[in-house]
Formats: C-alpha cells, sequence, structure tokens
C-alpha cells in the first residue's frame, strides 16, 4: 500500500458506517451553504455605499433570520437522532464477541462456543513483515462472519479503554465492572484495524485492534478447527 493509502482511514465496512458518511455529508453540505450566504452578506454590507437614515426596523427578515435558523436545526436533528437508535439498537444477533480491555492488550471470548478465547498483542516492529501496518498488527486476530448481525461486549478489567474501528462506525468505551453492547455487520470481507481511544497509561498506544471478516463457512470451519 502506498504512503498516502496508509495515511488515510480505511473505506467504510458496515452499513452504520455508510449512514454516518452521508450524515456527514448532509451537515458539510448545509454548513458550505450557510457559510457562503453569512459571507457574501458581509461582504456586501462592507461594500456597498447605500445607508438609510430612518430604517427603524425590518418585521419580515426578523421572522426569516429567526425561522430558518430553527429549520436548519430540525433538517440536522432528524438524521441525527435516527442514527443514534440506529447504533444502539441490536437486532437478532447470530454471534456473540466479548472483548475485555486490559493494560495494555485486548482478551477476546466467544461465548457461544466453547473454549474459544486469546488474548491479541501488538506485533513488536522488529518481527513485521514487509506487508504487515506497524501498529496495528496484532499475533491474534479476531475473526468473525461478514453479512451475520454480531452482538458485541465491551468492557475492562482494570482501567478504562475503549474498543474502536473507525471503518466500522464503532467506538464503545470499556469500563471494569460494566458490559457495553453493540450491534456489528460487516458488509465485506476484510481486514479491518482500530486502536484503543481511551488514554488508558504509559502503552496506550500500543494496544491495536485487528479483525478479519471472513465467509460464514470459514469461520464455522476455524470455530471447529479452534
Amino acid at each position: 500500500m502506498s504512503t498516502w493509502g496508509q495515511i488515510g482511514l480505511q473505506n467504510s465496512a458496515s452499513p452504520l458506517m455508510e449512514q454516518l458518511i452521508f450524515f456527514h455529508d448532509h451537515a458539510l453540505l448545509i454548513l458550505i451553504l450557510i457559510t457562503t450566504l453569512v459571507g457574501y452578506f458581509m461582504i456586501s454590507l462592507t461594500a456597498n455605499k447605500y445607508v438609510n437614515r430612518y430604517l427603524l426596523d425590518g418585521q419580515m427578515i426578523e421572522i426569516i433570520w429567526t425561522v430558518l435558523p430553527a429549520v436548519i436545526l430540525i433538517i440536522l436533528a432528524l438524521p441525527s437522532l435516527r442514527l443514534l437508535y440506529l447504533i444502539d439498537e441490536t437486532t437478532e444477533p447470530s454471534i456473540t464477541l466479548k472483548t475485555i480491555g486490559h493494560q495494555w492488550y485486548w482478551s477476546y471470548e466467544y461465548s457461544d462456543f466453547k473454549d474459544i478465547e486469546f488474548d491479541s498483542y501488538m506485533i513488536p516492529t522488529n518481527s513485521l513483515e514487509d506487508s504487515n501496518f506497524r501498529l496495528l498488527e496484532v499475533d491474534n486476530r479476531v475473526i468473525l462472519p461478514y453479512l451475520t448481525q454480531i452482538r458485541l461486549l465491551v468492557t475492562a478489567a482494570d482501567v478504562i479503554h475503549s474498543w474502536t474501528i473507525p471503518s466500522l462506525g464503532i467506538k464503545a468505551d470499556a469500563i471494569p465492572g460494566r458490559l457495553n453492547q453493540l450491534n456489528i455487520l460487516f458488509n465485506r470481507p476484510g481486514i479491518f484495524y482500530g486502536q484503543c481511544s481511551e488514554i488508558c497509561g504509559a502503552n496506550h498506544s500500543f494496544m491495536p485492534i485487528s479483525v478479519e471478516a471472513i465467509n460464514p463457512q470459514d469461520f464455522l470451519s476455524w470455530v471447529k478447527s479452534y
């Protein structure tokens, strides 16, 4: 992968992240329109020489600049509330994955299968292969099937961590003594990377997340062979 490809974020890999991108574009378009309109008014006010000494009020313009921002806020709020609902909604999961944050590595447990649990440590820089990503590769990846509803349970064993994968639109705090729940659905196979997004101590930068989405049949074969 090129240098610029490594700097950029991964493409969307879930319907939730696609909706987040759509909302970002929607909000950005409104922001650009507002900035352009206000900028035009500011320039026109400073550039023209028209003066009205007897202008006392303008009822119509005051109504417009009161009602219009309220309408814009509603246009932004409705999609935002819908997204918040989708993020918290969990629909009949087929698989449950439990994630436990430690200082400074992750542990994973597949609650639906017997004896499938492992720790995931970052691979040191001097042990990386040419195709690996520095500070993102782990010795044990999370293996999950794509096009399958997955429930993610997140907690921590010591301090607060945060399990985050940008390409999935997922960020969940891992809090000791508490379970946070998320829904995952991969819409394509691939390897997706993330990192702890909570400042959790000296090695906070060295507990990456690596998830591999594979065919459901291959996932069942992996489970049988584990």
